[in-house]
C-alpha cells in the first residue's frame, strides 16, 4: 500500500480495468438494462482504488476501520460490483443476475449487498454522506479514509457545494474526493464539458486541495491517490478527464449512449475490440491471479459500533423540575433537555445544526457537549446527508431544523430511507401557531412528506413529558427515519413525569359512557380540544379526546375502540394542511369502519398574525371544535 508503482502493478492494474469494464459490459448486457459506458470511464480509477489503495476486510465488511468507498455516481454500480468479483466477493453468476428481482445487486447502490456504504442514484449526495462518514472518523480517532466518486455531472447539483463548502470548514483531510468527469451527461454535454481546470478552480475556492488528472493514466491516477492519502488539514479532490466508453472507439465520447446496454449478439466483438485496444500496453507475465486487499488497523469492535439503546429518566434529571404538572414549556425546548440528557449516557448521540440551535433549543447540547455537536450552518441538505454517514458508521444523529426546511432536503430524507439509515429528525416552527413569522417559516407538509418514507415513524408530542419520553424513543428506533414535531409556543404540562409512552401509541385523556364524538388532537391542538371539552361538558355534552402523539404507525384499535362508545364520529384536529395529514391518515386506516370521520385542518393559506388568531382563522381551535361538535349529522 503506498508503495511505488512497479512495472510489475501497472500491468497489474491496467488488466484489472480492463476486466472491469468486460464485465461491466456482460453483466449489463444480461440484464438488459444499465450504464455501462458509464461504467467505462470510471474503470481506471476504481481499479486503482479497490486494487491498491483501499484497506479493507473483505471477511468483516462492519470493519469499523475499513477504508469507505461511496459511488457518488450510482448509475455506474455495475463496476464496482465487477471490482468485488475480481477481488472473490461475487460470483460470475451472481454478477450475471445484476438488476434481477430476486438479485441483491441492484440498478443503483442500495444497502441489500452489504459491502454498499450508503443508498445512491440521485445524484449530488454521495460527498456529504462520504462526510458524515469522514467527521465519524475525526470523532473515533480512526485511520480509515473515505474515498467518494462522484460524476461532474451532478456537480451542478448545489448540495455538493454545501458538501464542499463545509468539509473544508472543519478541515476534514481523511476525505477523498474523485470527480469522474466523462463530459457527457444523459442527454448532453455536462454544464464544465471538459474544462476540468475549471472544475480544479471551482474546488479550490471552496477550500480543497483539487488536482487535475487523466483519468485513463494509471500512473497519474496512483500518483494522485498516493497524495491524497496522505493529505493533511484539507480536503482533497482528483478531477479526472475521462471518456464515456472509453475503449470502444465507435462509441468512445459520443452521445446517445447513456443507459443503453449493448446487445448480446454484438457482446463478444465489443470484447474483442476492448482487448485488442488495451491488452498490447499489458505485460501477461505481471498480472496476479488473486489479490487481497491490505487490512486495516485492527480495533476492537465494542458497544461504540453497535445499534445501541439509551435511557434516559425524566424524575431524576438535573432540569426535572422544568417538567413538574402544570408549569409550561414548549415542546422545542423540551426536546433540548432531553437531548442533553441522552448525551450525559452515551457519546454516539450527536447534534446536527443547521443555524437554528437557538430555536430548536439544540444549543443546550451544544453548550455541554461541544465535541458531539455539528453545525452545517443553513445546508440542510448537508445536514441531512452528514447524518446519514454517521448513522452508517454506528452514531445516533440528531438534526434539528424547522420543520419547514427539511422539505429542502426530502430527496436526501427519501434516499436514507431507501438506505434504511436510522436518522432522528426534528422539525420545530411547525403549522399555523407560530404566528408573526407568516407561512414561509411554518411547516404545514411534513407530515405528509414523512408519512410516505418507508418503515418511518412520526411522533408529535402535546407537552414537555411527551416530548421528553418521544426523544427516548426516537434514540432507541433504529429501523428506520424517526421524525418529532415540535411547536414553538410553551404548553402546559399535562403529564405526570412516570408517564408511559410508546411507538404506535396514544393516550386517552377524555372519556364518558356519554360520548357523542371522539376528538383526536396532536401537539398544538391538544390544548384547543381539552378547552372545548371544557366548554361542551358545561353544557352537558360530552366527548372523548384522544393525544394521538404517534401519528405514525397509528394506534387503530385504540381509536377504533374508542369511536365506537362515542357515537361512531371521529372529529381530527391538526395544525398541518388537510392533504396528507393527520385526518386523512386516520381516515385511510379507517377505512370500511362505519365511523364517519370529520377533519379540522389548515385548508387556506396563513398570514402573520397572533398564534390565536391563525388558529381561529384556520377553525382549528377550540371554538370551532365546539361548532364542529355541535353540528347535527
Amino acid at each position: 500500500m503506498l508503495n511505488k508503482l512497479s512495472k510489475e502493478k501497472l500491468s497489474f492494474l491496467k488488466n484489472v480495468a480492463l476486466n472491469l469494464r468486460i464485465d461491466s459490459i456482460t453483466a449489463t448486457t444480461a440484464s438488459r438494462s444499465g450504464h455501462p459506458t458509464s461504467c467505462m470511464s470510471a474503470a481506471d480509477i476504481v481499479a486503482a482504488i479497490f486494487f491498491n489503495f483501499l484497506k479493507y476486510d473483505l471477511n468483516n465488511s462492519d470493519n469499523p476501520n475499513n477504508d469507505r468507498f461511496i459511488l457518488s455516481k450510482g448509475h455506474a454500480i455495475p463496476v464496482v460490483y465487477a471490482a468485488y468479483k475480481q477481488l472473490g466477493v461475487i460470483s460470475d453468476q451472481e454478477l450475471l443476475n445484476l438488476r434481477k428481482f430476486d438479485s441483491n445487486l441492484e440498478g443503483h447502490p442500495t444497502p441489500r449487498f452489504k459491502y454498499n456504504e450508503a443508498a445512491t442514484g440521485s445524484l449530488g449526495q454521495g460527498l456529504a454522506v462520504g462526510l458524515g462518514m469522514a467527521i465519524n472518523a475525526k470523532k473515533d480517532d480512526l485511520s480509515y479514509k473515505t474515498f467518494v466518486l462522484m460524476g461532474d455531472g451532478e456537480l451542478a447539483e448545489g448540495s455538493i457545494w454545501e458538501a464542499a463548502q463545509i468539509a473544508a470548514y472543519y478541515k476534514i483531510d481523511n476525505l477523498i474526493g474523485i470527480v469522474d468527469c466523462n463530459r457527457l451527461g444523459q442527454s448532453g454535454e455536462s454544464i464544465e464539458d471538459h474544462h476540468i481546470d475549471s472544475l480544479v478552480r471551482k474546488f479550490e475556492s471552496f477550500g480543497w486541495c483539487a488536482i487535475a488528472i487523466n483519468g485513463h493514466d494509471i500512473t497519474q491516477i496512483f500518483d494522485a491517490l498516493s497524495i491524497a492519502y496522505k493529505q493533511k488539514n484539507q480536503p482533497i479532490v482528483l478531477v479526472a478527464k475521462t471518456y464515456k466508453g472509453y475503449g470502444l472507439k465507435d462509441i468512445q465520447d459520443k452521445n446517445g449512449y447513456h443507459g443503453k446496454p449493448f446487445d448480446k449478439k454484438e457482446l463478444d466483438v465489443i470484447i474483442k475490440d476492448l482487448k485488442d485496444f488495451f491488452e498490447s500496453d499489458i505485460d501477461k507475465d505481471f498480472v496476479q491471479a488473486k489479490y487481497v486487499p491490505e487490512l486495516p488497523d485492527s480495533i476492537e469492535v465494542g458497544e461504540n459500533y453497535k445499534k445501541q439503546n439509551t435511557t434516559i429518566n425524566l424524575t431524576q434529571d438535573i432540569d426535572s423540575n422544568l417538567f413538574d404538572k402544570n408549569k409550561s414549556i414548549a415542546t422545542r425546548k423540551a426536546f433540548g433537555y432531553a437531548l442533553a440528557a441522552l448525551g450525559r449516557q452515551s457519546k454516539n448521540i450527536i447534534a446536527i445544526d443547521g443555524d437554528v440551535k437557538n430555536s430548536t433549543y439544540t444549543e443546550i447540547f451544544e453548550k455541554e457537549f461541544p465535541e458531539q455537536f455539528i453545525q452545517c450552518f443553513i445546508a440542510e441538505q448537508s445536514m441531512v446527508g452528514i447524518a446519514t454517514g454517521l448513522q452508517a458508521r454506528g452514531k445516533i444523529p440528531f438534526a434539528a431544523t424547522f420543520g419547514c426546511f427539511f422539505s429542502r432536503a426530502y430527496d436526501q430524507i427519501r434516499m436514507a430511507g431507501i438506505g434504511r439509515n436510522a436518522l432522528r429528525l426534528v422539525g420545530s416552527h411547525c403549522g399555523v401557531s407560530i404566528g408573526q413569522d407568516g407561512p414561509s417559516q411554518m411547516a404545514l407538509e411534513d407530515i405528509a412528506m414523512f408519512a410516505a418514507i418507508p418503515d418511518s415513524i412520526i411522533l408529535y408530542p402535546s407537552d414537555g413529558v411527551s416530548t421528553y419520553k418521544l426523544t427516548e424513543l426516537m434514540a432507541n428506533y433504529h429501523d428506520g427515519i424517526s421524525y418529532l414535531r415540535t411547536s414553538r409556543p410553551d404548553s402546559q404540562v399535562l403529564y405526570d413525569k412516570n408517564e408511559e409512552f410508546k411507538i404506535g401509541g396514544c393516550k386517552i385523556l377524555k372519556q364518558s359512557k356519554n360520548d357523542q364524538a371522539c376528538i383526536i388532537a396532536a401537539g398544538i391542538t391538544v390544548d384547543q380540544a381539552l378547552k372545548a371539552y371544557e366548554e361542551l361538558k358545561k353544557q352537558n355534552i360530552f366527548v372523548s379526546v384522544i393525544d394521538l402523539y404517534s401519528v405514525k404507525p397509528l394506534d387503530v384499535n385504540t381509536i377504533k375502540e374508542v369511536a365506537k362508545k362515542s357515537g361512531n364520529r371521529i372529529i381530527t384536529v391538526e395544525d398541518h394542511y388537510i392533504q396528507g395529514g393527520i385526518g386523512q391518515i386516520v381516515a385511510s386506516n379507517l377505512i370500511n369502519s362505519f365511523i364517519n370521520i370529520e377533519i379540522l385542518a389548515v385548508t387556506k393559506l396563513p398570514r402573520s398574525g397572533s398564534p390565536e388568531e391563525l388558529m381561529a382563522f384556520e377553525q382549528i381551535d377550540s371554538k370551532n371544535i365546539i361548532k364542529k361538535v355541535l353540528e347535527k349529522k
